[in-house]
């Protein structure tokens, strides 16, 4: 299995070089060159598997067993599952109104970024082990995505981490989450600035291929293909537990919704449908909208700023995972993908050529909600069946409650609907418990797991980034320091 750039500057690697880099040298996004094909006796056997066996199968599509023994790789798998709380990993909840939540939030951190940064630490772990090597880990966060990436490599002698989070944007037990971590190996910074702001100085430190080479930078956001890998398993354990039958011909569809912020979710969604995996795919969003209006029209383009809504882990305007499901319609057209990213980077704009716009827009379906839908969203399960959602599932529960059968278009709402009264299951990325504010705007009352209460009298350490400072100076003066303990 052989990784290449989306756009088609880099030489081919393989798994290991993709998982020891952030962004391709040309910019791009590391893709295998192929995508598996599964066939209906393969999916039958699978349907039975535990998630955590279909992480295996998956994995094992994806690295060769010359480069990890299949017995190394399935300890891999299960030691980073071992701190899980729910026994099956991952949980489906049967709500009323045909409402299926897929709880991908049992890990440490309460979020479902642990599923694939668990497997993805222990990945590092086995190489830098064998070479004796040590790396350099920078990660934007909006939330979620740097309290999972610090518990998968915390402590550990041949990683340093450095994560950097929007002050004030994320919420307060997701700051905690972070900054009450003290290894020695883990570096905090509170950027006074948005998602995509943070993202800047981490992508002009990775185009620096000189300093990029020289302290062994990585990414574990998920342009780090590794994420994207072990979260296609979601969407296998989604259909076989939501699929009515397998018996019949051709095999029944079901429907997966997928809360949307940078794109690395539906991006394994994506990889999974085209594996040969029967499901549609609703990318749900929030006003932060560019792949609703993405899908919908085209235009791939950012609005004048970042909105702040209660589903804060989405609050992003530049999904960089889009670029990796354009290449996949495109049918790996490297050229395409860099002239039009080129010209997305330049002007912040881009009108989807309109074979391309046709593909996307039969590969997914997209909604946007806003934090009234969102609200009315919560409330409305919780009266149901006194089941707490997240913001960023209850945006998934908002386009199921906005789909009547036999309408194509409700009148009240921005979201497609389906000829039909498919199976339809939707993602749940985080526990309501991370997300205090959301819930008491619901009228709800928050329910709150001791450890989580608990990190409120911990000690915490960060170091803030100020605007008009160049966070990438600092970002480099302080790997610089950090290296010379090494």
């Amino acid at each position: 299995m052989e990784y290449i750039s989306t756009r088609g500057g880099t030489g081919a690697v393989g798994f290991e070089g993709a998982l020891f880099s952030g962004y391709a040298p040309d910019g791009g996004l590391f893709m295998p060159r192929s995508i598996p094909s599964l066939d209906r006796d393969t999916l039958g056997r699978w349907s039975s598997l535990s998630y955590r066996d279909l992480v295996k199968e998956l994995c094992s599509l994806f690295i060769t067993a010359e480069l990890v023994p299949r017995n190394t790789l399935h300890d891999l798998i299960d030691r980073a599952f071992s701190r899980f709380r729910h026994k099956d990993v991952v949980h489906l909840s049967r709500l009323k109104d045909g409402l299926n939540v897929l709880e991908l939030w049992h890990g440490v951190t309460y979020a479902f970024k642990d599923l694939s940064l668990s497997c993805t630490g222990q990945f590092l772990q086995y190489f830098l082990e064998k070479k004796r090597k040590h790396v350099t880990i920078l990660v934007g966060t909006s939330g979620d995505t740097g309290s999972s990436a610090i518990e998968s490599v915390r402590g550990q002698k041949n990683m340093d981490i450095f994560v950097l989070l929007p002050k004030g944007l994320c919420t307060q037990i997701q700051e905690l989450q972070m900054t009450t971590v003290i290894d020695d190996n883990v570096h905090v910074f509170a950027a006074h600035g948005n998602s995509d702001e943070i993202d800047e100085p981490i992508k002009e430190l990775f185009t620096d291929v000189n300093f990029a080479r020289k302290y062994n930078l990585m990414s574990l956001n998920s342009v780090n293909w590794s994420r994207i890998m072990v979260q296609i398993a979601h969407y296998f354990y989604a259909y076989f537990q939501c699929s009515p039958s397998l018996d019949t011909t051709p095999l029944p569809v079901v429907e997966i919704v997928v809360p949307t912020g940078g794109g690395g979710n539906i991006t394994a969604g994506c990889i999974a449908q085209k594996m040969g995996l029967p499901i549609r795919l609703v990318a749900v969003v929030n006003s932060n909208d560019i792949i609703h209006r993405t899908v919908q029209h085209g235009d791939f383009s950012l609005s004048e700023s970042v909105k702040a809504t209660l589903a804060s882990a989405m609050d992003i305007q530049e999904p960089y995972n889009v670029e990796r499901i354009l290449w996949l319609l495109s049918g790996s057209d490297s050229l395409l993908i860099k002239t039009l990213m080129e010209r997305f980077s330049a002007s912040k704009s881009l009108k989807l050529p309109e074979d391309l716009h046709r593909k996307l827009s039969e590969t997914l379906r997209s909604c946007s909600a806003s934090d009234e839908d969102i609200v009315r969203a919560t409330r409305r399960c919780w009266e149901e069946n006194q089941y707490l959602l997240c913001p960023h599932s209850a945006v998934a529960a908002h386009y199921h409650y906005s789909q009547p059968d036999r309408a194509l278009l409700h009148p009240k709402f921005s979201c497609f609907s389906f000829l039909s009264s498919i199976p339809r299951c939707c993602l749940a990325p985080a526990s309501a418990a991370k997300f205090q504010d959301a819930v008491l705007r619901a009228g709800l009352v928050p329910q709150i797991p001791p450890e989580i209460t608990a990190l409120t009298a911990m000690e915490t350490r960060s170091t803030p980034l100020e605007r008009g400072q160049d966070w990438a100076q600092v970002l480099r003066g302080r790997i610089e320091a950090v290296a010379q303990q090494w």
